[in-house]
């Protein structure tokens, strides 16, 4: 059974064509869950989550970042349209691996 992780941290704007949003899991829980669950990362290093902020809940991935050592989870219209949440905003969300 995972553990579920529940932080607060900002969507930024990956700077290139696709304009991606992505919220950056704080060094500490990254951490965490490199030393838990890295062994089963999948391609690119991802690891499987299911995500929630507010009332949204979604399955996705998480993806490392090697200049930071954190994870990033990327964030898709979907949620920020239901969840009202614009680029620079601080957000409370919950992840919970699914490996």
């Amino acid at each position: 059974m995972s553990i579920a992780y529940k932080v607060k941290a900002k969507v930024w704007v990956y700077p290139g064509m696709a304009a991606w949003r992505f919220i950056t899991i704080p060094k500490k829980e990254s951490t965490a869950i490199k030393e838990k669950y890295g062994k089963a990362a999948r391609g690119w290093g991802s690891l499987p989550i299911t995500a929630t902020i507010g009332k949204t809940s979604w399955d996705t991935s998480i993806f490392p970042d090697t200049k930071s050592g954190t994870y990033l989870l990327p964030l898709k219209v979907a949620v920020r349209t239901a969840e009202g949440i614009g680029e620079g905003d601080s957000v409370s969300f919950s992840i919970r691996l699914r490996i």
